[in-house]
């Protein structure tokens, strides 16, 4: 288990019935602006898919996903989805988005291999997007706009909920700063990967790192990606491999960096074929998807997912994602919370 942050002075500035009530007002504004900013549509969403086909997210390779079999299938094995990133592309080709267009969804996953603590839960909840895009728009330049509008999105829902609630006050910067996972390794060379997201969050408030998935001049990743949806290889007008990233934000209630969202450009053939040899994983090849957009039958597409308790959290200004959500957790967890002033749910 995670070691669980209790910030000094810590007490929760709405009571559980407001909670709700701002949980709420947070999903209902916040996917409102999204859509309209994106030109995304609502669409509906598995919560499993089939083993064997390719549409579940591997995440970092190493989380097992919950399974069981299907007694009116012939046992065949049905996995929880990890998150929605290859599914969505599938289904804009389904629906036939053109390009400019998109489909958001409610992403419910159950993760049993998460590590438990103030911002992951075994339950995720996310808004899940994707996008259609031209050739022309996989470059650096098309990412960082489409970062702003996000950013932006998060920002008006900040000012409804502060305007809804007095006694919260807004802390987002107006602007995100945008940098590479490598020239944060150069900025701070004996950081680690989580220092350095917590020393240039805490310096810019908001930032938007970018190229996460492949190795730095140091021979490590800013962070593990799977190698079949966001495009963490290819060189950007600045020379900096990479058309990914998160948008983290400098949470003052838990005193570090908080991812609000990973997205990026997604992988397109050449990108698909390079970082399937790098990473020894070739095999994929002959899966449902991989097979799809190998055959060009997917659009280019740019996407990510938005983690919705937490950017609750977040915007309610709570110290345990556990206020937010209902879920498990460790009794000693439980209690610990409880004796400190953050019930959890």
């Amino acid at each position: 288990m995670s070691k669980l942050v209790k910030p000094a002075g810590y007490k929760p500035m709405i009571n559980p019935l407001e909670t709700e009530q701002g949980i709420k007002l947070i999903k209902d504004f916040f996917q409102s602006n999204l859509s309209t900013a994106l030109r995304l549509r609502r669409v509906t969403a598995p919560l499993f898919v089939l083993r064997g086909l390719g549409l579940n997210d591997d995440l970092n390779g190493v989380e097992r996903p919950v399974s069981f079999p299907i007694k009116d299938m012939g046992e065949q094995v049905a996995e929880v989805v990890h998150s929605l990133a290859k599914w969505k592309r599938v289904m804009l080709a389904e629906y036939k988005i053109p390009a400019g267009y998109g489909l958001y969804t409610d992403m419910n996953a159950v993760r049993g291999d998460e590590e438990l603590d103030n911002l992951h839960s075994l339950y995720v909840d996310q808004w899940d997007w994707e996008r259609t895009i031209n050739r022309e728009d996989r470059n650096i330049d098309f990412l960082k706009a489409v970062v702003i509008q996000i950013y932006e999105a998060i920002r008006r829902t900040e000012y409804l909920v502060c305007e809804h609630f007095s006694q919260l006050k807004p802390f987002l910067p107006e602007k995100i700063h945008f940098i590479h996972s490598e020239e944060l390794l150069k900025l701070y060379p004996n950081l680690s990967p989580k220092e350095r997201e917590d020393e240039i969050c805490r310096t810019y408030g908001a930032v938007f790192i970018m190229g996460i998935g492949g190795k730095l001049s140091n021979g490590e990743p800013h962070d593990l990606r799977a190698p079949d949806y966001d495009d963490w290889t290819t060189v950007n007008k600045d020379g900096y491999q990479g058309l990914n990233g998160d948008i983290m934000i400098w949470y003052p209630v838990l005193g570090h960096a908080v991812e609000l969202s990973s997205m990026g450009i997604r992988v397109d053939i050449d990108a698909l074929n390079y970082q399937l040899e790098i990473t020894g994983k070739q095999e994929r090849k002959n899966l449902y998807f991989h097979k799809k957009l190998l055959a060009g039958e997917l659009p280019l597409s740019i996407g990510g997912g938005i983690g919705q308790s937490r950017l609750c959290m977040i915007m309610l200004q709570k110290a345990h994602i556990g206020e937010i959500q209902a879920s498990i957790w460790p009794d000693s967890m439980r209690q610990e919370c409880a004796d400190f002033g953050m019930p959890l749910i």
